[in-house]
């Protein structure tokens, strides 16, 4: 096979064109991978759905009480794991569902990993929104990091903070373009919302991909080149 260095450019105009090209070729895994992810986040979307009054208090407490400890224990898991295999589409590496199970052989880097973060962005939105919003970007990189580093929670929050230093504009475009896209996926009925969110996903892991080869933290990457 053809070895070849990916070298993705890190701006949003070049992320989301890298994606769409990434999402075009591995786009059946991509796919199943994107669908466990929304089947996975059935549960936590059930318990926030208003209960009956003709529930007592002890059963609505205890119902959304389990929706709380999977949206915190189990769902992480398998959200890092989609983030890892679009990763390895990035770097077009060899791509198969069962990777995105891998989180679990790493679960509490995962989770608390995951609850540090909400904690100290949740503490940048209670202060005041946009010092959250400026934290959520500094650390936008966390499940890359702990899954393709193997990295712990605080060195995970660190790496990513040192990384997208320069890059936090880069990083908010790229939320706000995932916005519309998302909008105009909306506007393209319910398949739209699942090839956009494929779109931004693979592009965000394009964008991590271009800045850790910009930056050096990692060697370049001999990747298969599967035409």
């Amino acid at each position: 096979m053809i070895m070849e260095a990916i070298t993705p450019e890190p701006t949003v105009g070049a992320s989301y064109k890298y994606g769409w090209q990434q999402m075009k070729k591995y786009f059946l895994p991509l796919l199943l991978v994107m669908l466990v992810v929304i089947l996975a986040e059935i549960p936590s979307s059930l318990a926030e759905l208003d209960v009956s009054d003709d529930f007592d208090v002890e059963p609505f407490t205890i119902y959304h009480g389990i929706g709380v400890l999977y949206w915190f224990l189990i769902l992480p898991v398998i959200q890092y794991g989609a983030h890892y295999v679009n990763l390895r589409a990035a770097r077009n590496e060899e791509v198969e569902i069962k990777q995105m199970f891998m989180g679990f052989n790493k679960y509490l880097k995962v989770v608390l990993a995951n609850l540090l973060m909400f904690f100290v962005v949740g503490l940048g939105l209670v202060i005041l929104i946009l010092p959250g919003i400026y934290v959520l970007c500094r650390l936008a990189f966390v499940p890359y990091l702990v899954m393709d580093q193997d990295l712990g929670p605080a060195a995970a929050l660190e790496a990513s903070w040192k990384m997208t230093k320069g890059y936090t504009f880069t990083v908010l475009g790229m939320g706000l373009l995932a916005f519309l896209i998302l909008i105009v996926g909306l506007i393209l009925v319910f398949v739209g919302v699942i090839f956009a969110a494929m779109w931004i996903f693979v592009s965000f892991a394009g964008l991590y991909h271009a800045i850790t080869l910009n930056q050096g933290t990692t060697t370049q990457v001999e990747t298969n080149n599967y035409s």
